[in-house]
């Protein structure tokens, strides 16, 4: 029986605790949220409960899709338990639809669909704000191999492709996305979350927002939205 142990980090989103198995982490989703940086900082009631539940149905997807990832079961309404991951410190970006920073930076009209899926890679670090960052970059710091970098890429457009796929599913946009990768065992795995945290995801009638930019533009009804997510990805909607 896996028991849980002591917190071996907290983060923005997350606690992270180790358990009596080294091989496995136990991750609790809080209700925290932070945009622009951790330049605004507020909570979303409930939040921790729908990332948790759409993070474990969407890896547990993937899986069956044969996209391996650290998911190993759900512990709960916030918990689940996780291969420990050896974190490569990249984010990668998923851009099937300009928005965001994509729009502000290349002057693209928010809405655009793109005429090919862009990847883009930024350096996790909150001391430097995350900055992006290109493979000559990631091969200069050793923060990967190319080998690593190869596979990153292909499984980050296979995941964008599923994803999609799932999303239109519950009549969901998939307009960008959030991907962290990480080393188990000599294995290059999908880890972190999958959620309307690290998804922006628009209704596909109405191009209603219905991802963590709710909270960053201030437009309400937050909790709402990520509930709606994990009702109409369970098939409620």
């Amino acid at each position: 029986m896996v028991t849980k142990q002591e917190q071996l980090y907290e983060g923005k989103a997350k606690k992270i605790n180790g358990t009596n198995d080294p091989g496995l982490y136990w991750v609790e989703y809080k209700d925290d949220a932070t945009a622009f940086n951790n330049l605004k900082k507020g909570t979303i009631a409930g939040k921790g409960y729908y990332n948790n539940q759409i993070s474990a149905l969407l890896f547990s997807y993937l899986k069956e899709q044969s996209i391996p990832n650290h998911f190993v079961k759900l512990l709960g309404d916030r918990e689940m338990l996780v291969q420990a991951l050896e974190i490569i410190p990249l984010e990668v970006i998923v851009r099937n639809i300009a928005a965001g920073s994509l729009s502000k930076r290349l002057g693209i009209p928010e809405g655009t669909t793109l005429k090919k899926t862009v990847l883009e890679f930024c350096y996790k670090s909150d001391e430097l704000g995350d900055p992006m960052i290109n493979e000559d970059h990631i091969a200069a710091l050793e923060l990967a191999t190319p080998q690593e970098i190869a596979l990153i890429k292909e499984q980050a457009y296979q995941i964008s492709e599923k994803l999609s796929a799932r999303y239109l599913e519950a009549n969901l946009i998939l307009v960008d996305f959030k991907l962290e990768f990480g080393r188990y065992q000599g294995q290059v795995l999908l880890g972190d979350e999958i959620s309307p945290d690290t998804c922006r995801l628009w209704d596909k009638d109405t191009r209603k927002k219905l991802d963590k930019d709710r909270f960053r533009q201030d437009l309400g009804q937050v909790e709402e939205a990520y509930a709606e997510v994990l009702a109409r990805l369970r098939g409620g909607n």
